[in-house]
């Protein structure tokens, strides 16, 4: 790999390892839980795969989910509480969340004594770990 400018290219590295290391994690999480929400929210718009049953009020068809893959979507709120939140502490460490606020959340994730799991959040941090890294990486917090 050729740079035209070696001193440019030098000076960005350095900038991004050493003068905004902070700013830098900050970013590379901020970036990181964006993904993962974004796949969860995919994965749950998608649709199931499972039995599809008449519901009322409104009146309309639904098709659920199987055990094991992300729930289907009827009514939108279970994305539509889906959300981030990165806070920044004093000492430059930086924590990443994602949130899902709908009440039967982890009941969805983890599963119940009466319904198998429909897992949502752990599938997509795993199917992005990759990525993650990569964002790292690419930002200079983790070589």
């Amino acid at each position: 790999m050729a740079f035209k400018n070696l001193n440019s290219f030098m000076k960005r590295i350095d900038k991004r390892l050493k003068v905004n290391p902070s700013k830098n994690a900050k970013r590379a999480v901020t970036r990181g839980t964006l993904v993962v929400s974004n796949h969860a929210v995919k994965s749950i718009s998608e649709g199931g795969s499972g039995r599809i049953y008449e519901k009322y009020s409104p009146r309309r068809s639904h098709q659920a989910s199987r055990a094991g893959e992300p729930p289907a979507t009827d009514t939108g709120f279970l994305i539509s509480q889906i959300t981030t939140n990165v806070k920044q502490h004093t000492d430059g460490s930086v924590v990443g969340q994602i949130i899902s606020a709908a009440p039967y959340s982890k009941h969805l994730e983890f599963g119940t004594t009466q319904m198998m799991a429909r897992p949502f959040m752990q599938p997509a941090l795993r199917k992005n770990k990759k990525r993650i890294l990569s964002i790292f990486k690419k930002e200079g917090v983790i070589t």
